[in-house]
């Protein structure tokens, strides 16, 4: 497994992670200070945001997990993946994929997301 995917999966493992100082260590060791995330729900800037930002989509779908799907297309420093989010084992109500930006140590840096399927 590449480094690139290895740190996609850990990302996809903060949206999953329900406990606020697990998931906030995570973030804290994942993304550089100054990140940001976008995508067509909202705006996150620095890890305080962006912690927010997680627990909020946690509490909107509650017992849904982000898994990857398919492989991370990566070169220089930036990565492109799709991902899924639903009942573990089950069907995606919401699919996506991700831009993201890494800095010199590996970092994120910006994450740019997009929306494929949503719940009607």
């Amino acid at each position: 497994m590449s480094d690139v995917q290895q740190r996609v999966e850990r990302y996809l493992a903060i949206w999953n992670e329900t406990d606020p100082a697990a998931r906030r260590a995570a973030i804290d060791e994942l993304w550089t200070e100054d990140a940001v995330y976008v995508d067509p729900l909202g705006v996150a800037e620095g890890r305080d945001a962006i912690d927010v930002f997680v627990g909020a989509a946690q509490k909107q779908f509650p017992g849904l997990v982000f898994r990857a799907a398919g492989t991370v297309d990566a070169h220089h420093d930036v990565a492109r993946f799709t991902w899924e989010l639903g009942p573990e084992g089950g069907e995606a109500i919401v699919v996506g994929f991700d831009v993201a930006v890494f800095a010199e140590d590996g970092r994120f840096d910006r994450v740019h997301g997009f929306l494929d399927k949503v719940p009607a």
